[in-house]
This record gives structure tokens, sequence and C-alpha cells, in this order.
């Protein structure tokens, strides 16, 4: 699976994205994000506060309880404002 991450996130990370395979715990994008958290100080960092990130499947937002499925890519972003 793809994981891709912009703004802070790629900041606190420092990746773009990454190719990984998820563990058989992570069922929905909560579980992701709890798990990102784990991975170490930079996901930690990038992941503090949950509810600030925001989710897409295979390039279609995704609430926090929608299951991660069989998406190909996961993408996670910031806030975004219009404008």
């Amino acid at each position: 699976m793809k994981l891709v991450y912009f703004a802070w996130l790629r900041e606190h990370i420092g990746l773009d994205e990454e190719r990984i395979d998820l563990p058989a715990s992570v069922k929905n994008v909560r579980d992701l994000i709890n798990w990102q958290q784990s991975r170490g100080e930079g996901y930690a960092r990038a992941f503090a506060d949950p509810e600030t990130v925001r989710v897409a499947l295979d390039q279609f937002h995704a609430e926090h309880d929608e299951a991660v499925g069989t998406a190909e890519e996961i993408a996670f972003f910031p806030p975004m404002t219009g404008g």
C-alpha cells in the first residue's frame, strides 16, 4: 500500500510517500492513524492531533471510521481552507 503525506505531515515524517504492508490490526482510518503514531517520533508528532488530519482513500475523502479495505493509496493532509 502506498501512503502519501502532504504539508506539515510530510515535514514531521520526512517523507513524501512510502510503501508499506499494514498490520492485520488496521481495519479503518482511525486504526491506521493510531498505528502511525507508534512508528516513531516524527510520526507521533505528525499524528499527535488525529482529528486535524484529513485522509483520502484512492483519492476520495474518507472519514476516520471508514474501512481501509483494499485501498491502494492513502493520503494524509491538513485541513484545507477555501476562498
